[in-house]
């Protein structure tokens, strides 16, 4: 370990300075690794702390990955209440401007993190549909009182995880390097129609 590391060692206690270390060592490793392939202990030695601090602030190694790979700059219920704010028939193009510029800031590591994962472990894909589905595409489609709500926000997860897939991951051209709002006049109407259009 470098003289870095363990002067950062040094000065960080059990507060939010350690739990800031932990997710920007977390991202890291889970985008290098995935899931099964990163552990505790390598994820808090990059972060220069004692590895009971995984367990202290996230539960365990899942906790860690659904803040750290699934985290959005704002609270989940924060962004489902930004996404609705505004008209209802423009709120696909808000979903996918908005997802396309969180991953498109960090060149989709946590996205491809996350696929990386959810294929060989079910507790990953339990955090996906959990945080991805249940709390944010779920949460919308039932606030905006929508008939089959269940299957609009199944129907735009998929349309975003495929859009992540084919832009951060097989990085297929030229979608992988189209602007953001060009994708969002292109695919944004989709969106919209899965949300309030009819399903036929």
């Amino acid at each position: 370990m470098d003289q870095g590391t363990q002067k950062r060692r040094g000065r960080r206690a059990a507060g939010e300075d350690t739990k800031s270390a932990l997710l920007a060592a977390a991202r890291e490793v889970f985008v290098e690794r995935g899931f099964d392939g990163a552990t505790v202990r390598m994820i808090a030695s990059r972060a220069g702390v004692d590895a009971a601090m995984v367990n202290h602030w996230f539960g365990s190694k899942e906790g860690l990955f659904a803040q750290a790979v699934l985290q959005v700059p704002i609270d989940p219920n924060e962004l489902v209440r930004r996404l609705l704010d505004g008209p209802a028939d423009e709120i696909g193009y808000r979903i996918v401007r908005t997802f396309l510029t969180i991953w498109d800031a960090t060149g989709g590591g946590q996205f491809v993190a996350l696929i990386r994962s959810v294929t060989s472990h079910e507790g990953v894909a339990k955090v996906l549909r959990e945080v991805f589905l249940n709390t944010i595409f779920k949460q919308i489609t039932t606030e905006l009182g929508l008939d089959q709500s269940e299957l609009r926000a199944t129907v735009c997860a998929t349309q975003m995880v495929g859009l992540g897939m084919v832009r951060y991951v097989v990085h297929f051209e030229p979608l992988a390097s189209t602007p953001v709002e060009t994708l969002v006049g292109m695919i944004g109407p989709t969106m919209q129609r899965y949300l309030t259009g009819p399903l036929a």
